[in-house]
């Protein structure tokens, strides 16, 4: 494996390249560092080949946001939603930079992502073309509006498969948007379903905030499997 890192519109990039020419590649937006032990985490579940491109540097409640939007804590800063300013980042300048240093173009491409970056994730689809699979794991998908969103408007590409996830314990909230994390991932999940697209849903044990890496290296695999 060849690592190749970069910066590109004010964000880090790391690429862990695989040996194998045309392997898919997953796009992984991420915390700093997140990426080396999402990678470690899937090569210890013996996932099949893949590349993966991590990038950190990422304003969460800006980047992954895809509009306006209070607050959800108390004292918290509100969503600022520049998702599509951030996508046109990553399509337009990260994606090719990226695939640059490999040697062949890759299959598929996926794109994966935890808590706000799994809502973006769901998002991008519908704002461009570029991705065929998704991994949200533990999703922000109680987000104002996007369950509306997703039910008025038309992705760009109807990806192949999606894989979402949660902790167990993240709907036993008194926050009162919150707590609705379950019931709105499932409800996602379903209606994805009803339009023929290859979904799963899993539970794992814990909070939010638990064991993310490994979280996010089961919802890859499982991409990786399809």
């Amino acid at each position: 494996m060849q690592v190749y890192t970069f910066a590109a519109g004010g964000k880090n990039v790391s690429v862990f390249a695989s040996a194998e020419a045309g392997a898919p590649v997953i796009y992984l937006n991420a915390a700093p560092d997140e990426g080396m032990r999402v990678l470690e985490a899937a090569e210890g579940a013996g996932c099949e080949p893949f590349t993966l491109v991590s990038v950190g540097g990422l304003d969460w409640n800006r980047d992954m946001a895809p509009w306006d939007a209070p607050a959800v804590f108390r004292g918290a800063e509100p969503f600022s939603g520049g998702a599509d300013d951030y996508l046109r980042i990553l399509t337009g300048e990260i994606l090719p930079t990226a695939e640059g240093y490999l040697g062949a173009a890759p299959r598929w491409r996926g794109i994966a992502g935890y808590s706000l970056a799994g809502l973006f994730c769901v998002y991008s689809v519908y704002r461009t073309d570029m991705f065929s699979r998704v991994a949200s794991m533990s999703g922000s998908l109680w987000y104002p509006g996007f369950w509306e969103y997703i039910h008025s408007h038309e992705p760009k590409q109807i990806p192949d498969h999606i894989y979402f996830s949660l902790g167990d314990r993240e709907d036993r909230t008194r926050n009162p948007v919150l707590r609705n994390v379950r019931r709105d991932t499932e409800a996602i999940m379903e209606f994805y379903r009803d339009v023929g697209v290859d979904t799963t849903f899993e539970l794992n044990p814990g909070n939010h905030y638990s064991h993310a890496p490994e979280r996010t290296a089961a919802g890859i695999a499982w991409l990786l499997a399809r």
